[in-house]
């Protein structure tokens, strides 16, 4: 969320890499193209609609899993 008297630009979901533009954050797979969702930590929430996607752990960061000895 911008500070107070700062903008939320469009241009910060997006970044220029070899000359193409690559999207920095997914859009929305119920609201569709132009609804960006936002960037919890471990999951995605689109402000829209509600909808939330987790991201995938990578194997062996679990909680689950028991200590080495």
């Amino acid at each position: 969320m911008p500070k107070k008297g700062e903008k939320n630009l469009i241009s910060s979901y997006y970044r220029i890499e070899n000359g193409k533009l690559r999207r920095l954050l997914p859009f929305c797979d119920r609201c569709g193209p132009g609804y960006f969702m936002a960037d919890h930590g471990n999951r995605y929430t689109c402000g829209h609609c509600g909808f939330t996607k987790y991201k995938v752990a990578p194997r062996g960061a679990g909680r689950g899993e028991a200590a080495e000895n």
